[in-house]
């Protein structure tokens, strides 16, 4: 039987994608093991789903000062360690990767073991972890064309992010019956990312009232975010954080109003769901969401507003220019390249895995 280690953790952006691959890969036969940190959240994530799962010690590599600066290197020579013991133990034919500090240990090994590795890398500029890996890696997934032509010559290859299949499925008049809604205006959705997004609440908040004249607005506003004024209103409705229904609300909105982080700019894209992305600020973060909300805006596939240029008027101007224009986004999206991602990159770990 095929054998394929998965590994990545840190953030669940580092796992979703292997969690969406889990169902495709045990179709084609393969034995899945996980290799992550002793104790991230992949850990809960990997074994609720029943799948062998196996720590090593991890630390992170900043470019700040940290008095964990001094300890983390032992932690990760000790991964190293534990990495090439595990995959001498495992014999995997193949090693998939998406990213965080934990896979370094594991893509490094791997290379030196001669066992064909895939890495994804969902930004469009590579994280120091990715950069460290893919000197071992024989493919590099992407979902940006800029990002390829920043790699090694034949490494990289446009694949998209794997997102969940159930994703795909929703039912629109469920969502409806969910929200109280009618089915007379059209339907935003508001999303901040896991954590919400306070200026984003703000600022859509800010022109509730015109957005209701036109439209019906589902608002996914993050843990503590709710705005207890705002309940009852007719027309909109608040959630710190959606999970069973998220497929179905998927189905029913018209356009989406988005943070601009990496998974979620993919689901839309695979969910074909015009958006407008206002990317997290380069003061708040290494600046990766400009990049990947600009690229998507140079496909064609997204409307982009960056939060210090945000006014009422052009916000609701904006809003109001993606709703007309819904139409041309969202069949740009369906003619786009790595629209399924899941059967693009199980077709290069089966051509790495023969090989």
């Amino acid at each position: 039987m095929k054998h394929i280690v998965l590994t990545g953790g840190g953030t669940a952006g580092h796992v979703t994608p292997n969690i969406a691959m889990i169902p495709k890969l045990k179709e084609l036969g393969y034995n899945i093991s996980y290799i992550g940190s002793y104790d991230g959240i992949e850990k809960k994530l990997i074994e609720e789903l029943g799948i062998p799962y196996y720590g090593i010690s991890s630390g992170k590599l900043r470019r700040y000062f940290d008095w964990k600066n001094f300890t983390d290197p032992f932690r990760v020579l000790k991964g190293f360690a534990e990495a090439r013991k595990l995959l001498k133990q495992l014999k995997p034919d193949v090693v998939f990767s998406k990213g965080g500090f934990v896979t370094v240990p594991v893509v490094v090994s791997a290379g030196q073991l001669k066992i064909p590795t895939l890495i994804h890398e969902s930004d469009m500029t590579p994280g120091l972890a990715n950069k460290l890996c893919i000197p071992s890696a024989t493919k590099v997934c992407c979902n940006f064309p800029e990002t390829v032509n920043s790699l090694p010559k034949d490494k990289g290859v446009i694949t998209g992010t794997p997102i969940r299949q159930e994703l795909l499925t929703g039912d629109k008049e469920a969502a409806r019956k969910f929200c109280g809604f009618t089915s007379e205006k059209p339907v935003i959705m508001v999303m901040g990312g896991s954590l919400g997004a306070a200026s984003v609440n703000e600022n859509v908040r800010k022109i509730l009232p015109e957005l209701l004249k036109d439209f019906q607005v589902v608002h996914l506003c993050g843990k503590g975010k709710l705005d207890e004024k705002l309940v009852g209103t007719e027309g909109y409705v608040q959630y710190e954080y959606i999970k069973e229904e998220l497929p179905d609300l998927f189905a029913l909105c018209d356009i989406v109003i988005s943070r601009a982080g990496a998974n979620a700019i993919c689901e839309l894209n695979a969910l074909r769901k015009p958006n407008l992305l206002i990317p997290l600020s380069a003061k708040a973060s290494r600046g990766d969401q400009i990049l990947n909300a600009r690229s998507f805006e140079r496909q064609g596939f997204s409307m982009v507003m960056e939060e210090e240029e945000i006014t009422e008027e052009k916000l609701l101007a904006a809003v109001q220019a993606l709703y007309e224009n819904r139409q041309k986004y969202h069949d740009t999206m369906a003619a786009s390249e790595g629209s399924d991602s899941i059967a693009q990159i199980t077709q290069l770990i089966e051509s790495c895995a023969k090989h």
